[in-house]
């Protein structure tokens, strides 16, 4: 199953990988329990059966112990806890926020759809977690309440060094704006000024060198994790990898891509094939044939979920993340990324990939591309088009 990579040489940073929940969820685990003062948790989405369960006890006992222990969930993504882990959580001394909570008919309105999609857990700001896995057992289907017979392919990393400290702040600011709106909302104007000038702390993220943690937000981060896979892929020399599950970049991320593949470097791009969602499959199916004719090839996994949002290029450069290339992760959401000039990493994620390539998916071919019906044309057609309407709703250009 998972394999995980260690990485400590003399440099700055000490970076892992973990391949999927079963190495994540272990090592998070391992980490909380020898917390001495504090864990702060992000996440999409957050079960309890399972390993989720798992990663729920260690969190309680570290609060348990008096760490401070703060879990943020989406407001969509989880909503509001299950009432009896909610009660476990208040009685363990667990401080739980709930980003944007969805009420109501108000999700349907697109300044709702700016969601919390990174995944970062920070402990004792010695170690940070990054990656795309949300707290959701490996084999779990939460879309029809069963057991999948393959584990979702995902990644993260677990990193040590300057880096932990700018996630830690993020984490930080985003806890004290969450505070500011709920003092305000119990009209406690002075908790919410308190915590307001907590929010307001600068952010200073790592220079550029061998580990950043590159950041999504609506605000000064808006356009950096694109333009991050846009230079990476703008200065490739020999072979580029993606693995994405929501794929449906702008104009100027897949000009990148066909400019790279028309220059003779090898692009593959690693899709869902067992799709979780119908629209953004369709929609991405829509891409293929720009794609394809420029010579980037094409691999569907449906061994089980991908779920990944990572990327190689030249076996040196890779981005483990939150991210995924398309409108809700590049206009809207909180995203996070781990970004790293590390060619031992970046092989050992690259080794994965083209497994998961050769084993677990099939490529797209042009011609049968080509050659499909009308109606599977009109499908795709159609998704592309709604994508794109939502788009227009948010005012924003992609």
């Amino acid at each position: 199953m998972g394999r995980a990579v260690n990485h400590a040489r003399a440099h700055p940073h000490e970076m892992r990988l973990l391949t999927g929940g079963v190495d994540l969820f272990a090592a998070m685990v391992v980490a909380m329990d020898a917390a001495q003062h504090e864990v702060l948790l992000e996440t999409y989405i957050f079960t309890f059966a399972g390993a989720g369960a798992d990663v729920a006890h260690a969190l309680m006992r570290a609060a348990q112990r008096g760490v401070r222990v703060r879990v943020v969930v989406d407001g969509v993504g989880t909503g509001e806890l299950p009432a009896v882990w909610a009660d476990q959580f208040a009685q363990a001394g667990v401080q739980v926020r709930v980003y944007a909570p969805a009420v109501g008919l108000g999700f349907w309105l697109p300044s709702r759809w700016r969601r919390l999609h990174r995944k970062l857990c920070v402990v004792d700001t010695t170690v940070v977690f990054c990656g795309g896995i949300n707290i959701l057992d490996d084999y779990l289907d939460p879309h029809v309440q069963g057991l999948l017979t393959a584990p979702r392919l995902d990644y993260a990393v677990s990193v040590r060094g300057p880096l932990v400290v700018a996630a830690r702040a993020t984490m930080a600011q985003l806890w004290s704006r969450i505070e500011a709106v709920r003092e305000l909302r119990s009209q406690d104007l002075g908790g919410a000024l308190d915590a307001l000038r907590g929010a307001k702390q600068s952010l200073h993220l790592p220079a550029r060198g061998e580990a950043q943690l590159v950041l999504r937000d609506n605000v000064r981060h808006r356009t950096h994790i694109e333009r991050t896979y846009r230079k990476a892929i703008g200065a490739a020399r020999h072979d580029i990898i993606v693995a994405n599950a929501y794929f449906f970049p702008g104009l100027r991320l897949r000009r990148a891509l066909v400019m790279a593949a028309r220059r003779g470097v090898r692009v593959r791009l690693l899709l869902q094939g067992q799709y979780e969602y119908f629209l953004p499959y369709r929609a991405a199916r829509q891409l293929y044939g720009q794609l394809m004719a420029a010579g980037v090839e094409i691999y569907e996994y449906h061994a089980s979920y991908l779920h990944a949002k990572v990327a190689v290029v030249d076996g040196k450069w890779l981005t483990v993340g939150s991210s995924n290339l398309d409108p809700f992760s590049l206009l809207l959401a909180r995203e996070a990324n781990v970004v790293a000039h590390d060619p031992e990493m970046a092989q050992a994620l690259q080794a994965g990939l083209l497994d998961a390539m050769a084993h677990g998916s099939t490529r797209v071919d042009p011609l049968a591309y080509l050659g499909r019906g009308w109606w599977q044309r009109a499908v795709d057609a159609l998704a592309s088009a709604v994508l794109r309407f939502g788009v227009f709703l948010t005012g924003k250009r992609y």
